[in-house]
């Protein structure tokens, strides 16, 4: 039952997943949104691929578009937040800059953000390569791809660093869920 923006054992927070393409992010991200549901948390993933289908849909790959895709999921995250959603933010956001506002809009509507660096070495990336990219932005297909012709980042200080090439997809939801309890965000 929800109370104007009270959900009864948390409050709204967003985890922020950042890292390459292949690091285990939208993984991470389904697998910890179902447990915490089965731990009776209300919660929801805005993954960068179903964003750029849908609201985000027409921008590119440019440094602006980037960073209008990352607002404009920032703002999303944040309104769940503020009913009391766990939102679990699941996009590579490459850039520093980005990652820091989305930060900002979340402390100037007080809402914990944390963001979550999947640490995964690129060349673990390009094992995996669920969808074939890395192979077709090494082959000149694709323009402008994250770690290879367009520079990533790497978070400065992050909240939470996980290298899914050590940790099982249950211990990464299980260190999440310990950080979530930590940081008062759950309760049970």
């Amino acid at each position: 039952m929800v109370v104007g923006n009270k959900i009864p054992n948390q409050r709204g927070a967003t985890l922020w997943f950042t890292g390459l393409s292949g690091a285990g992010k939208s993984t991470i991200a389904m697998h910890l949104e179902q447990q915490l549901a089965d731990r009776n948390h209300l919660v929801r993933v805005l993954d960068g691929d179903h964003v750029r289908n849908g609201l985000n849909k027409g921008l590119g790959f440019s440094a602006q578009d980037r960073a209008e895709n990352i607002r404009r999921i920032s703002e999303v995250a944040k309104l769940f937040a503020d009913t009391g959603l766990i939102t679990v933010v699941s996009v590579i956001s490459p850039y520093r800059a980005d990652r820091a506002a989305a930060r900002v809009i979340h402390n100037e509507g007080k809402l914990p953000f944390l963001e979550v660096y999947l640490s995964t070495p690129i060349e673990t990336c390009e094992q995996r390569d669920p969808k074939g990219l890395y192979r077709k932005a090494r082959a000149g297909e694709i323009k402008n791809f994250t770690g290879i012709d367009d520079p990533y980042e790497v978070p400065e200080s992050p909240d939470i660093t996980i290298d899914t090439t050590f940790l099982s997809l249950s211990e990464c939801s299980l260190v999440l869920i310990d950080v979530l309890a930590q940081r008062g965000v759950i309760t049970s």
